[in-house]
This record gives C-alpha cells, sequence and structure tokens, in this order.
C-alpha cells in the first residue's frame, strides 16, 4: 500500500501528508511504511505517524494528525492530546489544518523524533 492509495480521495489530507514529508526530508532520511490505519516515517525505527482522524470519528475533524513520541511530556499547548501508553513514552497528537501549521516549531519537534529515532 501506497500512501496515495492510504489517503484515497482526502485531498487535503493528502496535501497535508506531503508538507509534513517535505519538512522531515529537509531533516534527513527516512523511509515511509504505510498501513490501513496510518503512514509512518521510520529511521532506526519510527518516529512520526500521519492518519485521518475522520475515519475513526463520527464528527469533523481535522484532515490530519501528526503523531510524535518523545521520553518527556511537551508543554506546548498546541498539542490535541498526550498520552503516557508506558513509563517514559510520551505519545504526542497534533491537529494539522492547512501546510502553515507545519512552522518552526513542528519543525523542531519533528527534528528531535528523527535524532532520537
Amino acid at each position: 500500500m501506497t500512501p496515495e492509495d492510504y489517503f484515497g480521495d482526502e485531498v487535503e489530507s493528502l496535501r497535508l501528508f506531503e508538507a509534513v514529508a517535505a519538512a522531515i526530508s529537509e531533516i534527513g532520511p527516512a523511509t515511509v511504511a504505510t498501513s490501513k490505519s496510518q503512514v509512518a516515517f521510520r529511521r532506526r525505527r519510527n518516529f512520526a505517524w500521519v492518519w485521518i482522524p475522520g475515519k475513526y470519528l463520527r464528527r469533523e475533524a481535522a484532515p490530519l494528525v501528526l503523531t510524535l513520541g518523545f521520553t518527556t511530556r511537551s508543554d506546548s499547548p498546541r498539542w490535541k492530546e498526550i498520552v503516557e501508553p508506558k513509563p517514559g513514552r510520551f505519545t504526542h497528537h497534533l491537529e494539522l489544518y492547512d501546510s502553515g501549521d507545519i512552522d518552526d516549531e513542528v519543525r523542531g519537534w519533528l527534528r528531535e523524533a528523527w535524532e532520537a529515532a
């Protein structure tokens, strides 16, 4: 399955995925793995995931969510949700509505996740 298969006719979601992929490519190499539920970016291990919340929610949702994992909890109010699935691992979810949401702060988070992977 390719990212294009995953996004199908979700044009806005695909456009945002491409913006995330471009931001990551500016940091360094990463591979892309697509499943039925998400698209993952990988270095030595996965470090970023994007997915379409509308596939799972019965209400209006952002066109795309960027998920990043860190060993510490970020205090930024931009995160939609932060969970700690296991001690010392924090999963951060950021809703993306347009490519302007991928600003310097988000690029910094992507770099941090990429370097840790």
